[in-house]
């Protein structure tokens, strides 16, 4: 069982994001077409659990994997069995169109860091980039996010069901979010 702590935002978050995101991109060379900070750590005034989520976009995950495979250990990262996003309530779309592979980095020399491996152009890669610019685009949203995180992780058991939990805010997050992008032409 895991607890989940919810840090106090950091302003040193966002250029750390941007440094492993970077580190990243070099180490991962031509595999990775884009290797970008997502999640509450890279939304300004979000407080968030202290883990980095690092979004890699590849062309392709199966023919990603095997070199990703290869350098990925080598940082540090372990492979887990998570393959598919959690797809929102409304979308429709059949499970497959949300694939991905999911790393972690849990280490006493490196940040802790949750990498999404997606394939560009696939909704779980567009849905990553639109949660995080919405926030950052409405900053008094939040504010009442954060007290739902934190109001969360003080009545579940593990991070598993805090996820679990926390899914349906998320969708009714981004169905504000996906008026704003209809509205404002946003692409990632």
């Amino acid at each position: 069982m895991t607890v989940v702590v919810i840090a106090t935002h950091s302003p040193k978050w966002e250029s750390a994001g941007k440094a492993l995101a970077a580190d990243l991109q070099a180490a991962l060379g031509p595999t990775a077409l884009r290797v970008e900070h997502i999640g509450s750590t890279s939304i300004p005034g979000m407080d968030a659990k202290p883990i980095f989520d690092l979004q890699v976009s590849v062309r392709d995950l199966d023919t990603a994997e095997q070199p990703l495979s290869a350098v990925l250990p080598e940082l540090g990262f372990s492979d887990t069995t998570y393959f598919h996003d959690h797809v929102p309530a409304g979308y429709g779309d059949a499970p497959d169109a949300w694939r991905k592979r999911l790393w972690m980095r849990r280490d006493s020399v490196h940040p802790d860091v949750n990498l999404h491996i997606r394939q560009a152009g696939s909704p779980g890669e567009r849905f990553a980039l639109l949660f995080r610019d919405w926030f950052r685009a409405h900053p008094a949203a939040v504010p009442a996010y954060v007290e739902f995180k934190r109001s969360l992780a003080t009545i579940v058991a593990d991070s598993a069901t805090y996820t679990e939990v926390k899914n349906p805010v998320v969708d009714l997050v981004i169905v504000m979010a996906e008026e704003w992008a209809r509205r404002t032409g946003w692409r990632p």
